[in-house]
């Protein structure tokens, strides 16, 4: 890859930089689609002791990677986002992609494709992250920014994405019982 194809990928990821996420910060600021991605990267890199036979740093990159099809579309949230709204995403995502540098291009391919099947452990500790970050992130802000549906969705949302790891598991208890608090104090 030479350097202006460089600077062009660039230039399209700094997109999610300005892509606003349906949640906020502790202080009520909107969230961008990139400081939710920086997150869940990190939460998979403090995560390497706890999934030793795992391979983290595939994990990382497809934290890293997962939301850039919203550069495309924004950020829709899950509980509107349509199989339509999903295709178009996709569509562009795997455009831009595939327009990409050879060796990249399969790279980030063969991760979209391991993400989007979901059958090895890496994926699903991944989506299980994405999932986890949106909550500690909703428990995180003021609860008068939450949308009326975001009280039952943050007691009942991913549970059965944790289920294949008891630690993910104790995670989700956890922050459930910060949403129950939460909701409790009315904060």
């Amino acid at each position: 890859m030479n350097a202006r194809e460089y600077l062009e990928l660039l230039h399209v990821a700094e997109r999610l930089k300005d892509t606003p996420r349906h949640c906020t910060t502790s202080k009520g600021r909107t969230e961008s689609v990139a400081e939710h991605s920086w997150r869940v990267s990190l939460m998979a890199f403090f995560l390497r002791g706890e999934f030793p036979e795992l391979d983290v740093d595939r994990v990382v990159d497809m934290c890293l990677v997962h939301d850039l099809g919203e550069c495309f579309t924004g950020d829709i949230p899950t509980f509107v986002k349509t199989d339509g709204d999903r295709e178009t995403e996709d569509s562009l995502l795997r455009k831009w992609v595939n327009a990409m540098p050879a060796e990249l291009s399969a790279r980030m391919n063969a991760l979209y494709d391991e993400m989007d099947a979901q059958q090895t452990p890496e994926a699903k500790l991944y989506k299980a992250l994405d999932k986890l970050e949106a909550l500690i992130q909703h428990n995180e802000s003021p609860i008068g920014t939450w949308a009326e549906n975001e009280y039952e969705l943050n007691k009942t949302y991913a549970f059965d994405t944790v289920a294949f790891s008891a630690w993910l598991t104790a995670l989700r208890n956890e922050i459930l019982a910060d949403t129950l608090k939460k909701i409790d104090a009315g904060e």
